[in-house]
């Protein structure tokens, strides 16, 4: 604020003087199943896999506080808390999992290994030197596969599979918000029946996004090659929920899947860490 000129000289004391200049800088410088397993062309119609989401696991990033309004001798500016250097929620083994170059990491934790509800967040960071992880998206509420969680998933074993998985194509039914990834729309991605709890299925491939869990990365969602055998599954994507467990896949609301398509870059090398909370934790 400009302090009004005095017609005569104002004289100060050299040691007032300089606590008004420390008070005048301090001021300044402070501060892999969603949707249905596919076994055919059109299969999807009756089953629907989905991923485990992290129960509530939503990282949040420090705030840092204000320079304070008083002083009694010397002003010292507050540290601003940290990012997290870590992905929240994950122990080392889930961790060292995680690529190194992978910048966006899109974390669904289970409540549970048998629990088919799950919460979502997006994790992304600036580079793999830091300033560390920060929550992008979420936490979203989200659906998993009927029985829950496996380290080892088999064809129809209602689980969805326990890991880490990049994230390298899109596609659906309908006309994508803007998105990066690569986006495969056709009209195969029609779903119909119902889900174990009776709701209907329909819609809820409108929008996907391909997990790269036995499956070839950077193809359609539709590809149907396997390459540790049709007997491991497969299908399995983050998709529009339909209000009930999946057959393997993670399930997400139509509009966070936009958000999500909307978000999730190639470029930022992105991954899923899917997993029951224990199983993450380790």
């Amino acid at each position: 604020m400009p302090v009004p000129r005095s017609h005569a000289p104002l004289r100060l004391p050299h040691v007032v003087c300089s606590l008004i200049l420390l008070v005048l800088l301090a001021g300044c410088g402070a501060g892999g199943f969603a949707g249905t397993e596919m076994s055919g062309a059109a299969t999807e119609q009756a089953r629907i896999t989905g991923v485990p989401g992290p129960p509530g696991a939503a990282a949040s990033a420090g705030a840092s506080a204000g320079a304070p309004r008083g002083w009694s001798s010397l002003p010292s500016a507050p540290a601003a808390s940290p990012q997290p250097t870590e992905l929240p929620g994950l122990g080392p083994k889930t961790r060292a999992a995680v690529p190194a170059t992978a910048r966006q990491a899109f974390v669904v934790t289970g409540d549970s290994v048998d629990s088919n509800r799950s919460t979502a967040v997006l994790y992304t960071r600036d580079g793999p030197a830091g300033p560390g992880w920060r929550a992008t998206l979420g936490p979203w509420p989200a659906h998993n596969a009927l029985n829950g969680w496996t380290g080892e998933h088999w064809e129809g074993d209602l689980r969805s599979p326990i890991g880490v998985f990049t994230l390298t194509a899109a596609g659906g039914r309908l006309v994508p918000p803007d998105t990066a990834l690569p986006y495969d729309l056709s009209p195969d991605f029609r779903v119909t029946g119902e889900g174990f709890h009776g709701e209907p299925l329909e819609g809820s491939f409108d929008y996907v996004v391909a997990i790269d869990y036995n499956r070839l990365p950077g193809t359609s969602p539709l590809d149907h090659t396997r390459p540790l055998g049709e007997e491991r599954g497969g299908g399995i994507w983050v998709h529009v929920d339909h209000g009930g467990p999946t057959q393997g896949c993670v399930s997400v609301t139509e509009d966070r899947m936009k958000e999500l398509l909307g978000t999730l870059d190639p470029a930022m090398e992105p991954v899923i860490v899917m997993g029951d909370a224990e199983s993450l934790g380790r």
